[in-house]
């Protein structure tokens, strides 16, 4: 298809698409703001860069001269600046042009990084809540500038008119609302006052609230920010953050960490959590830019290893999405949470170095979280790990402790094979270590690199039986006939079966069986079943000698003793299947489908024999 030549059609005529200002009201309403509240921190946003805009002006100004005053009484919602403000062309350029925002305006492109907003949609916002926007404005750049009128209303149409001085004798900007019936919530002066709490109680700016009662009008921002405070001793410094810490977040914190970039104009305080947090679980962050609120869910500023810490910052640099409800992910953006991940880095270090009390208090509740971060930071690996806590065979010890006992440590691969083997383990005199937890066997694997002396492997049934002591040859022969009945019971588990003396003696068996090796014996039984198919091509050039479970039963035990004496042939059968079903309940692994109806068949044969024998 040829495209027409417009150049040749002189007839053609550009066209300018039209708006329906209700429609898009609408979408904004539900899709790009979260809630009506934010028509409040728009107009305080507003407010906030037109005084930004007036300083720039008036730079000898002193910083408290100009203010934002905020009125809500029921009926209206003002929100009053002392900022650059507006003249008529001003008027007719921005107000009445979607998307156009003053702050692009040329003669301050040069100072954007200044101003929060930078979308020219926010004053939309308030018709979220109102159906008419009446803005009076005075420009300061022209001392003789007449007030400025305009009417905005919701079905697109606004007029404008000039009006005397007197109507707005200083610069500045009236915004007021006349809220609908059905934004009560939002614009109740309770509310009003609370959304200005929220939103503003970080700017550098005065604002104040009057709810129409006569009083003199209450501070929405009394105080700095608390990290900017000065105080006359760092510990009433730390109890200071502590506390509004608490104030913000509800919880008490561990610590406060202070959070200092200067490269990008960022502050704050990262509250350390005081209980331990769910694997994985991110808490959001509350971020302000420029003192105004951005949100209070901002997960992108942290790493997702750093899920023990909730902070609070405001940064100058960080660039707002459209909605200015989170953060634009940019080269800032990661420079920043890079930066910001090296400083609870620090902070970990400074517990170890100096505050043994403060890190085992941080590890009882986040060793978790730690964990996680020394698998991929070798700073914190070195400093950490022989601190951080471990299941072993001597309890729940710090691996530093218990590479002490153990010169050799071994690690199982899964938390079932642990208790499979830990009180035997124990019994002999070996050290070792519940890997099955997330991070705990890769970090167990990494010891050497801090104790050389020590020595890691993985546990194996080799080794564990290696430990077992061997009965004499006298008693081994005497239960080979029951030995024999027993592994022809336990065929159909690819179980063998041993006699071993081992401590506690109160353990009648030991059942080793590792996940992996079940994994191949099952592997291999599909690769029998599909013989002869592709399938079983596949299966077969995997196949491997399947390794087998082993039931090793304890001689030392009064009920193995009396087992293996027995010379009726089926009860010696039930005996071995219960002893086995005994140990594979014990080693709380799944039990298979066969292992159930093996155990319950045991259990009823050997209660039916008992019966007989007592009649």
């Amino acid at each position: 298809m040829t495209l027409p030549d417009t150049a040749s059609h002189p007839t053609a005529a550009d066209r300018t698409f039209q708006v329906d200002l209700r429609g898009l009201v609408d979408l904004l309403s539900h899709h790009l703001y979260s809630s009506p509240r934010v028509y409040l921190r728009e107009l305080l946003q507003n407010a906030v860069d037109a005084l930004t805009a007036r300083h720039n002006l008036e730079p000898d100004a002193p910083a408290d001269a100009f203010g934002i005053r905020l009125y809500a009484d029921g009926s209206v919602v003002r929100v009053e600046d002392d900022g650059v403000g507006l003249t008529e062309d001003d008027v007719h350029t921005f107000l009445a042009t979607i998307g156009r925002s003053s702050k692009r305006a040329e003669r301050i492109a040069e100072q954007r990084a200044d101003f929060i907003g930078q979308f020219g949609i926010g004053l939309l916002s308030c018709f979220l809540v109102a159906d008419e926007i009446h803005v009076v404005s005075r420009s300061a750049r022209t001392p003789d500038a007449p007030a400025v009128e305009w009417r905005g209303r919701g079905d697109g149409s606004y007029t404008v008119r000039t009006l005397p001085v007197s109507a707005r004798p200083r610069p500045g900007t009236t915004v007021t609302l006349t809220p609908r019936a059905d934004a009560g919530e939002w614009t109740r002066p309770a509310q009003v006052q609370a959304l200005a709490r929220q939103f503003g109680s970080l700017l550098r700016h005065p604002v104040t609230f009057d709810d129409g009662s006569g009083g003199p009008g209450a501070r929405v921002n009394p105080e700095p920010a608390p990290w900017a405070r000065a105080y006359p001793t760092p510990g009433a410094r730390s109890r200071a953050l502590a506390a509004y810490g608490e104030e913000v977040f509800g919880f008490k914190p561990l610590d406060t960490i202070d959070l200092d970039l200067p490269a990008v104009g960022l502050k704050g305080i990262a509250c350390v959590l005081p209980e331990t947090v769910p694997t994985g679980r991110r808490h959001g962050h509350r971020v302000h830019v420029k003192g105004m609120l951005l949100s209070e869910q901002a997960e992108e500023v942290l790493p997702e290893w750093a899920f023990f810490v909730r902070c609070v910052v405001d940064a100058e640099s960080l660039r707002p999405t459209a909605s200015r409800e989170s953060l634009y992910e940019d080269d800032t953006l990661a420079a920043v949470r890079d930066a910001l991940a090296e400083r609870l880095r620090s902070w970990i270090s400074r517990a170890a170095a100096s505050d043994p009390d403060l890190l085992a208090r941080f590890l009882r509740a986040h060793h978790l979280a730690v964990k996680s971060l020394a698998v991929h930071d070798d700073e914190i690996l070195r400093m950490l790990l022989p601190w951080l806590p471990f299941e072993t065979t001597d309890g729940s010890t710090s691996l530093d402790e218990f590479a002490r006992a153990h010169r050799t440590v071994l690690v199982t691969s899964s938390v079932e094979e642990f208790r499979q083997v830990a009180a035997i383990a124990s019994a002999a005199g070996l050290g070792v270590v519940n890997g099955g937890y997330t991070y705990d066997r890769e970090l167990v694997h990494r010891l050497p690199e801090i104790r050389p002396e020590v020595s890691v492997a993985d546990l194996d049934p080799a080794t564990l039986t290696a430990h077992l002591d061997p009965v004499d040859r006298e008693t081994e022969l005497a239960a080979a006939a029951y030995l024999s009945l027993a592994r022809d019971a336990l065929a159909v588990f690819d179980c063998d079966v041993a006699l071993r003396t081992f401590q506690p003696a109160s353990a009648p068996a030991l059942l080793i069986d590792s996940r992996e090796a079940r994994h191949e014996r099952t592997r291999s039984q599909l690769a029998r079943e599909q013989d002869g198919g592709v399938w079983g091509d596949i299966l077969g050039a995997l196949r491997q000698e399947a390794p087998r479970a082993q039931l090793i039963l304890n001689q030392l035990n009064p009920l193995v003793r009396t087992a293996t004496a027995i010379d009726e042939p089926e009860l010696a059968r039930t005996s071995a299947e219960a002893l086995y079903g005994q140990a594979a309940m014990l080693s709380r692994r799944p039990l298979r489908p066969a292992e159930s109806s093996l155990i319950n068949r045991s259990f009823l044969n050997l209660l039916a024999h008992a019966l007989r024998k007592d009649s």
